[in-house]
This record gives structure tokens, sequence and C-alpha cells, in this order.
């Protein structure tokens, strides 16, 4: 078998003087694959170069997920800020347990996202508030548990009595469901956006655990407040 020498091998690669090697300009077709050589790298180093510009920008962050509204009923919301109260004092008992009203609800089910308890410590003679929060409505509390300021607590004041959290045994959707039976039905009936919120707290000329379920934005302001034992759910009167 013969073999290549190296003249032949350059002379199979160089261009030849009778081969048409140049272009009717005068351009020798080589020079002109070395340029079409040249071009494609440099298109191909611009579009690498592309490439990592775009990589290199910081990845746009991803917006935060919101989240809807956690509607509790009381007991469930009570709950949470009990804890909270005997992180406080071990000896914290509650006098006030009631809703805040937000936009992501009405209370029509007997739930909110905000529910509030205040709580008293007789050894320390002072009261605070603990507000849970579900809800990410304008003006409604921050998520989770937000304590309140310490106040002074004086067992004689008749607006603060305590009582003992085995007494409520009623929810207030519980509490709704009788109420609704004493006139409620006909004002959301009536008025079908209005809403309702409960406010919890010690009878003491009865002695009794009581729901006041109060149709209406405010207390001041409803179109009807029926009081329902927090204990065993039975009717007691309408307020208004």
């Amino acid at each position: 078998m013969r073999t290549a020498s190296p003249a032949n091998v350059c002379s199979a690669i160089a261009p030849a003087e009778n081969d048409g090697a140049f272009l009717s300009s005068g351009t020798p077709k080589w020079n002109l694959r070395r340029a079409l050589v040249g071009f494609s790298a440099l298109l191909l180093l611009s579009l690498v170069s592309a490439c990592s510009s775009e990589s290199s920008k910081p990845a746009e962050p991803a917006k935060p997920e919101v989240k809807g509204p956690e509607l509790l009923t009381a007991r469930s919301g009570f709950q949470k800020v009990y804890v909270a109260a005997r992180g406080w004092n071990q000896d914290a008992r509650p006098y006030r347990v009631d809703s805040i009203a937000t936009t992501d609800g009405n209370g029509h089910d007997g739930k909110w996202a905000v529910w509030r308890g205040s709580f008293a410590s007789f050894t320390q003679r002072s009261a605070k508030t603990f507000t849970w929060s579900g809800s990410s409505a304008d003006g409604a509390p921050a998520r989770g548990i937000n304590p309140g300021i310490e106040d002074s607590y004086s067992a004689n004041n008749a607006s603060m009595q305590t009582w003992d959290v085995q007494f409520l045994k009623i929810d207030s959707d519980q509490a709704l469901a009788t109420a609704q039976k004493h006139g409620g039905d006909k004002v959301l009936e009536k008025a079908p956006d209005t809403p309702v919120i409960y406010v919890c707290d010690w009878n003491h000329n009865t002695n009794q655990l009581v729901w006041h379920v109060i149709y209406g934005s405010s207390r001041e302001g409803a179109k009807l407040t029926v009081s329902v034992d927090a204990s065993t759910g039975e009717f007691i009167r309408v307020e208004k």
C-alpha cells in the first residue's frame, strides 16, 4: 500500500492556480473560507455571551402567596389566646372573649378571623389582652398571637369579673343558632350584609356566663342583641 507523502498532502490542501481558486474579483477562495469560519466563530461567541448575560441576571423574586382568612369559632380562637395568657401568668383567668370584625368575614356562621381574650391575674393585680388573628385584611392584627399592653386589675370592677373556663361550654355558632330563633333570622333576611359579632362575659347579677350575639358592627349601633347562656345554650333575653 502506498502512503501519501507530506508534499502530496499539502498540495491537496492548498488551492491550485489552475482549478478556479480565485473568484472573478481576484479574491482567493481560501481567504473566503477563512473569513466565513471567522464570522461563524464570532457569531457563536456573541450567542454564548448573550446567554451568559441572560443567565447572570438575578431571578425575579417570587410573589408572596396571599393566604386566605382562617375563620374559627369562639372556642377555637379562645384556646389559642388562653395558652398565651397562661404563659404570661399561670393564674390568668378570662373575664371577656369577643370577636373583632374584619372585611374577610361576616360572622353568619359563628366564625371570625380575629378573636380577643381579656385576662386578669390576681397575684399580679394586672390585666392583659391577647388577640389571635388569622386574617390578612387591611386593618387586621398581624397573623398569630398579638399581646396587648398590661393594665391594672381590680376584683371589684364589675366589668372585669373573671370566670372559670369550664363554664364556656357553648360555642359561638351554637349561640348564633339560638339567637336566630329569637329575631336574628329576620334581621339577616331583611339586611343580609349585617355582620354578627360576639361578646362573652360574666353577669355578676345572675352569676351566669353570657354570650351577647350582636347583629351589627358595634354593640351601641346594633339592630338586635340576644343574650344566650354560654354554659347551657338557653335563650336568656333580647337586649335590644
